[in-house]
């Protein structure tokens, strides 16, 4: 095979395949260019929805060849990818990082709107550092829990939509779950990306899609046809009029439709990993009161920050932009204040969406090192617990890095000095489990 052929088996959904596309491509041999302080933490994988249909292992592969300093997946509501994708970074000596996404309920905030709009209460939230896809059995039924959860608001929405997409001839042929939502994943972890190709690909069974978008949109037939050649646009248009908030399919979320955040952080901490306030803009209700959300979030075990830098600077407004950099830049030195390491990417669920950040924009000069620091220290954390389970929440780490600042500290500089790849790896597992941290910080000098 050739390496475009090789790179497209990267994306199947056979793991088989996926294995041995990458063994290929490495097999060949090939130069790759140094690593930079470039990297995105916060990458969908298939295994919930990435727009340009990146499996673990392509992600893995194309950070290697980009030249990134780490590369984190994220995926919402499974842990599928995770050994899958922290193999291959091994394989291709890129630092890996796992990371998962979910939405929670949190009652403390219930009559304020925290990242999720229009939905108090509701929020995006993490869970980052995560090392195998099983959790343990004491924790497996919160996962299962939050899998079923998902499952049931999707096909609720489909109804939904089914109902009101129908035409009085009754043309519309009923989008079905199994049958055609389903089969655009690879382990069965629909998201409403996956709902959203499943209607285009419907509306196209018309001989007019246009006007029967415009109709049911209640939008000129001509913006409609426009969009109809741009995947993103026009999705972004269906999930806009039919899935948010006065939307056909929408329905308002209330306290049992997420999982409560304290059972969440369950689940992450018994995983050993960490649980991972979300920001968006600085602009909400509850974030307009960040301090108290994130003393709240930290009592209840959270470790670190999640921000999507790009949508915070990178805005044409003037006006906006000025706005919006000044919230990012005092999010950043409210986690710096809070000991809250912060992790950044860039998603990659959405077409369009940048592969890696430009960490050299000049909007993100004053921040740039705060985000490289918390790139370094999820790594850290990571490979620790792989190798020797002394990852940020063991009793290791407890006992001889009591406060969160010493422990972001070591982790930070664990990340630093431990190689990526297999070869670092495994000079972690032959180092003493029982060493204190200089000690074994020392062996990596």
């Amino acid at each position: 095979m050739q390496t475009a052929e090789l790179e497209a088996s990267l994306n199947h959904f056979s793991p088989t395949v996926r294995g041995q596309a990458l063994a290929s491509l490495l097999a060949a041999g090939g130069s790759f260019p140094a690593p930079q302080e470039i990297f995105n933490l916060h990458s969908h994988t298939f295994f919930s929805f990435n727009a340009y249909g990146y499996s673990p292992s392509a992600l893995a592969w194309l950070a290697r060849q980009r030249g990134f300093l780490a590369i984190g997946i994220v995926d919402f509501d499974v842990l599928d990818g995770v050994e899958e994708f922290l193999t291959a970074c091994d394989l291709v000596g890129v630092r890996g990082t796992a990371s998962m996404e979910t939405r929670v309920y949190v009652p403390e905030f219930s009559t304020r709107e925290i990242n999720s709009p229009g939905e108090p209460g509701v929020f995006y939230y993490m869970g980052v550092g995560f090392t195998r896809r099983d959790p343990p059995p004491e924790a497996a039924p919160i996962l299962t829990d939050m899998r079923r959860r998902a499952e049931n608001r999707n096909r609720a929405m489909l109804q939904r939509l089914n109902d009101y997409l129908q035409t009085p001839a009754n043309a519309f042929a009923a989008v079905d779950y199994a049958r055609d939502v389903l089969p655009l994943t690879p382990a069965g972890s629909a998201t409403e990306r996956h709902i959203l190709v499943a209607y285009d690909r419907a509306g196209q069974k018309f001989a007019d899609p246009a006007q029967f978008w415009a109709e049911k949109l209640s939008l000129p037939r001509e913006q409609i046809q426009a969009q109809l050649g741009d995947a993103a646009k026009f999705h972004n248009t269906l999930r806009g009029k039919l899935m948010k908030r006065g939307g056909a399919g929408y329905a308002q979320p209330g306290p049992d439709t997420f999982p409560l955040l304290d059972d969440v952080n369950r689940l992450i901490i018994a995983c050993g990993a960490l649980p991972c306030a979300t920001w968006l803009d600085g602009l909400s209700a509850a974030e307009q009161a960040e301090e108290e959300l994130l003393t709240l979030l930290i009592a209840k075990g959270a470790a670190a920050i999640n921000i999507i830098p790009d949508r915070n600077w990178n805005i044409a407004d003037p006006v906006q932009r000025q706005v919006k950099v000044e919230k990012l830049y005092e999010v950043v030195a409210l986690a710096q204040k809070l000991d809250l390491p912060i992790v950044v990417g860039t998603e990659m669920n959405a077409p369009g969406q940048k592969l890696v950040d430009d960490f050299d924009a000049p909007a993100l000069a004053p921040v740039r090192q705060a985000f490289v620091d918390g790139a370094y220290f999820l790594y850290g954390h990571t490979v620790l617990q792989r190798a020797l389970g002394l990852g940020y929440q063991s009793d290791w780490a407890k006992a001889h890095l009591p406060s969160r600042a010493a422990r972001n500290a070591f982790y930070t500089r664990a990340g630093r000095l431990i190689p990526p790849g297999e070869a670092g790896l495994s000079r972690v597992m032959h180092t003493d489990p029982q060493a204190d941290p200089e000690t074994l910080l020392q062996k990596f000098s």
